[in-house]
């Protein structure tokens, strides 16, 4: 038990990138993260990380070495859940990455804490790419395809967009019958958080897609404030249907050009590949694939 607990304070050190960062995550210091990897290190006689002083870098021979780990670790926790009859109980901590849009998913990922109330959830909200192995996650949610071949992925389901605009946007500022109008009007814009450009508005006319270098009135990172701008008639946007649902019902905001946009798009959770796939992650995405969209 012992080796098994030293591969694991490297493994952390290899995806934390420091002792000290490592140290965090299991609770110990870092001088004492730095001494065991010392004294592996000299067990193995070779050197599994490349030290400065304001940073670590895992060596070729330390990289070979962290696949072998994590192979170990995958089988151990295999063996593990098969002899426990306590795992079949799904618990402990699940780290899941949502994109900053996923604070709409919330009622979802409320109602999965209070079905599996021995999951305790760390919630990382951000746009960027994440890497799910290097930053130690469970479990990820992203919109579109992500290629990663280390990772499993399932569809959690599918949306569609829709262009908003407040009741009196458009008493004011007239309906816009033809995507061509929206260049006559006050257009509020999402940009990716990744590459800075604008997310283009899924416009088509008999199934081909039309490109038109629409207005941008104002610009957001996310899509909380253009749902605000559009509700108190500072523009029309376009946003995912699911994020809009509430203020469409009300009558808060009215799609418009309905028939003139793309198809859907997808919501899918990522976990890394294994044979080993913990309860907690599998409840995790089950429940979501089945909850997440449901009428």
């Amino acid at each position: 038990m012992d080796k098994l607990g030293t591969l694991g304070i490297f493994v952390q050190v290899a995806e934390a990138g420091s002792f000290v960062a490592a140290g965090h995550r299991l609770g110990i210091s870092g001088s004492a993260v730095g001494k065991a990897v010392a004294r592996l290190e000299d067990e193995l006689g070779v050197r599994l990380f490349n030290r400065s002083t304001r940073s670590i870098a895992v060596t070729e021979e330390g990289s070979y070495f962290l696949d072998t780990c994590r192979r170990i670790q995958s089988e151990y926790e295999e063996a593990q859940a098969k002899l426990s009859r306590s795992q079949a109980v799904p618990r402990g901590q699940l780290r899941v990455s949502l994109p900053l849009a996923g604070m709409l998913l919330m009622p979802t990922i409320s109602a999965f804490m209070s079905t599996y109330p021995e999951i305790n959830l760390d919630l990382d909200f951000t746009d960027r790419i994440v890497d799910v192995i290097e930053e130690g996650f469970d479990a990820v949610i992203r919109t579109g395809d992500l290629k990663d071949t280390r990772l499993m992925s399932r569809k959690l389901g599918t949306f569609r967009h829709v262009i908003v605009a407040s009741p009196e946007y458009l008493s004011a500022h007239g309906c816009p019958k033809t995507p061509e109008d929206l260049l006559l009007h006050r257009c509020l814009h999402h940009r990716f958080a990744n590459s800075g450009k604008l997310e283009p508005w899924p416009l088509v006319r008999d199934g081909q897609e039309i490109k038109l270098n629409l207005p941008a009135t104002t610009v957001a990172s996310t899509l909380e404030p253009l749902i605000h701008l559009a509700q108190h008639s500072f523009g029309i946007t376009c946003l995912p249907f699911f994020a809009a649902a509430s203020e469409i019902a009300e009558g808060k905001l009215v799609s418009v050009l309905d028939d003139y946009l793309a198809a859907t798009g997808a919501f899918r959770v990522l976990w890394p590949t294994s044979r080993y796939l913990s309860p907690k992650v599998r409840v995790f995405v089950d429940y979501m694939a089945a909850n997440l969209f449901k009428p």
